[in-house]
């Protein structure tokens, strides 16, 4: 089945379209980072000519330890957010943890993000989808590809069919994560969108003890492979210094490498979805 397609402003996602990429830092870590990253990421798709959309999150809820940084909180993050909205005329995707947050984030936000483990919060998904925007929903870890689709008839049953389904890997025993390239045209059968998130499926959760560790050596393997495997967006978590990110630096792609990996997902994207000679 050819997923439908969502219209986000002159942008079209999923049902044939060209591949499109949703990115960023894992979390808003300064306003003049956000901008700077959104800035430059743009810049990087737009010369590509791959459509873009900017995510970061105001608020890391699940974060390994209490300790660690979490973000700016809903009302600071989302000011940036809209600024970066405004200055850069970008699309923007962030994530919300519980039910309240919805109809707030959804005032700048173009779609809502559901975090993996919430997945089958069902007053959280339903509070996303009464907003009316794009509800992006992450498969829990621990779901089969095939139980998205109860997750999805709950969005539309509120009378939103916006929906965006995501993968990042399933557990595989303790403090890893395996993708199943299966899982995609399971996902596609449902009739939405399909996207991978491949920064989050090299995470080691929890490896580090007190924060997830990472293999960032595969991210090129694993995207040319989700791309070949027909998913219609790559997600993906990128910093200009990994080293220093606050939050999932051991799992993001550094900036100065997505040009290259862009390219040639695109070639790959080109040969599969049959869009384009440039």
């Amino acid at each position: 089945m050819t997923p439908r397609e969502i219209s986000l402003g002159s942008l079209c996602l999923g049902g044939g379209n060209p591949l499109f990429l949703i990115a960023g830092p894992c979390v808003i870590e300064s306003e003049k980072h956000a901008l700077m990253m959104a800035e430059r990421v743009g810049k990087i798709a737009g010369d590509v000519g791959v459509p873009y959309i900017f995510k970061a999150s105001y608020d890391k809820a699940n974060r390994s330890s209490g300790k660690a940084f979490r973000g700016p909180g809903l009302t600071e993050g989302l000011r940036i957010l809209a600024k970066i909205k405004a200055d850069l005329r970008l699309p923007i995707l962030t994530d919300i943890h519980e039910a309240g947050q919805a109809a707030q984030a959804a005032e700048v936000a173009d779609i809502l993000q559901i975090p993996a483990f919430l997945t089958r919060q069902t007053d959280l998904l339903l509070a996303a989808a009464k907003t009316g925007r794009i509800v992006n929903v992450k498969k829990a870890q621990f779901l089969s590809p095939w139980d998205m689709d109860n997750v999805a008839d709950k969005i539309s049953a509120s009378g939103n069919d916006k929906i965006i389904l995501t993968e990042r890997g399933a557990s595989f025993g303790y403090n890893n994560l395996v993708v199943d390239m299966r899982s995609f045209p399971v996902l596609k059968k449902f009739g939405y969108p399909v996207v991978y998130d491949v920064t989050h499926s090299v995470q080691l959760p929890g490896g580090q003890g007190d924060a997830s560790g990472g293999q960032p050596e595969f991210i090129e393997t694993l995207a040319r492979a989700g791309v070949a495997a027909g998913v219609d967006g790559i997600f993906l978590e990128t910093h200009d210094n990994p080293a220093a990110a606050l939050s999932d630096g051991a799992n993001a792609l550094p900036l100065a490498k997505l040009p290259e990996l862009l390219s040639r997902l695109k070639q790959v994207s080109r040969l599969v979805r049959g869009w384009g000679n440039s």
